[in-house]
């Protein structure tokens, strides 16, 4: 049905609405910081002084480092960028909700949600799983569906956390299956029910870059680069926060190398897409093993396996995946994503069905809590079976939400900024320049 102009904005008004009764009634403070407060004292919370710098650092990676990244389109650069910034900010708001109500319902303790710094990095997390399925989608849907789409893959999201975390106890610090696989698999579930094979024929031209644009991409790619040890550690304790920072920094950098060599060689040229994207795929596969003790070298494994899959992904499957399945994915998330998160859960549950014992002093339960049960591969087997449930619901809950979604179809072109943003004039020239100076007497 045809789709009113002004809908989109009624939606995040009644969302505002709900969003602060709901946080009125069923949220509060954690009692750490209401103690801190009550007592007078004039210290930060350990809390605040452990996270807080990472929160800040995963929280530069989902304005700055996603919403760069997909400024790459140069006629929907204004969307790219400004609806990021609208949905992380949506997201953070309302995943503290849906996830403390299914965390309740998991744990069937019904008691209101208490936040901490903590609470406002997983919120981060799931604003980095929301804007990787808005990769997927990027220039084929309304501000509206977008607005629909965010309450419903928080609701899936939710659901499969709790069942890994929860229920399966599987372990995932760095988010490759929760967060990654999720995200990548979702949106692609999405974009295959909504996409139109007609525009998406008749707009081809506006979903390339140019020289510019691919600059501003590049901007997001570093801060991205820069700062993903700190999404992959931000929730992590002692030596296993430390060697988090040590595997991400060594899968990431060898993930760069992988990417520009085989670039080159399957292009002849280095191509930008595989420069901003594959390059940062060791970061998404080393994550659910980052806090495990797999060694430097298996780090510089994985990420060398995660760039040479990311690029093939780009040059290979992609395409064939367009051509064949009409499957489109505008920003490659299931390269950069998919195949790397995907590569990270079976890592991840390799390392868990090897550990054994103590490792560098440390008792083995202080990385996986359930092995006090469990023999190792039996954790394994668990870290495996969260892998396949997390791309079971992805793709169901995407399949689902995108039906939901075409309900709410629109009128405008795909990547075009017109439609709904205010655009500037083109450059001066500079003999207008010249004029403007003359009559304002410079």
């Amino acid at each position: 049905m045809p789709l009113s102009e002004n809908l989109s904005f009624k939606i995040l008004g009644v969302i505002q609405i709900v969003n602060i009764i709901c946080y009125a009634l069923f949220t509060t403070y954690k009692e750490e910081e209401v103690g801190a407060a009550s007592e007078g004292s004039s210290e930060t919370s350990n809390t605040i002084s452990h996270y807080y710098p990472f929160f800040q650092d995963v929280h530069v990676m989902i304005f700055i480092g996603f919403g760069f990244l997909m400024t790459f389109m140069y006629r929907y650069s204004f969307s790219s960028v400004g609806y990021n910034f609208l949905l992380s900010a949506l997201t953070i708001q309302q995943s503290i909700l849906i996830l403390g109500f299914f965390h309740a319902l998991f744990d069937n303790k019904w008691e209101k949600i208490e936040m901490d710094i903590t609470s406002l990095i997983n919120a981060d997390f799931a604003a980095g799983a929301v804007l990787i399925s808005f990769g997927a989608l990027l220039g084929k849907v309304s501000l509206c569906q977008l607005l629909l789409m965010v309450p419903l893959e928080l609701v899936f999201y939710a659901v499969n956390e709790s069942i890994g975390a929860k229920q399966f106890k599987a372990v995932d610090m760095g988010g490759s299956m929760f967060v990654h696989a999720f995200g990548a698999y979702f949106g692609l579930a999405v974009s295959y029910v909504i996409s139109s094979k007609e525009k998406i024929g008749k707009a081809k031209s506006k979903f390339l870059s140019t020289k510019e644009s691919d600059l501003f991409a590049m901007i997001g790619t570093l801060f991205l680069f820069v700062f993903w040890p700190s999404f992959n550690g931000a929730l992590a304790d002692g030596n296993s926060q430390h060697r988090v920072v040590i595997n991400t920094v060594l899968s990431l950098t060898n993930s760069c190398l992988s990417a520009f060599v085989v670039s080159k060689l399957l292009r002849g040229k280095f191509d930008m897409v595989d420069i901003q994207n594959a390059t940062l795929a060791g970061g998404v596969a080393v994550g659910s093993s980052a806090d495990m003790v797999i060694g430097p070298y298996a780090a510089l494994i994985v990420g060398a396996i995660a760039g040479v899959a990311s690029v093939c992904g780009y040059v290979h499957l992609t395409p064939m995946l367009e051509r064949r399945f009409g499957l489109h994915d505008t920003c490659g998330v299931h390269n950069l994503h998919g195949i790397p998160g995907v590569i990270g859960g079976i890592v991840g549950a390799i390392s868990a069905a090897a550990a054994s014992g103590t490792v560098y002093g440390e008792d083995i339960t202080k990385v996986f809590e359930a092995m006090e049960d469990r023999t190792a591969l039996e954790q394994g087997g668990f870290q495996f079976a969260a892998l396949a449930v997390t791309l079971g619901i992805a793709i169901v809950g995407g399949l689902f939400t995108g039906k939901i979604c075409t309900f709410f179809e629109d009128s405008e072109e795909y990547a075009d900024d017109e439609g709904q943003w205010e655009i500037p004039e083109e450059s001066a020239t500079k003999e207008e320049t010249r004029k403007v100076e003359i009559d304002v007497g410079l």
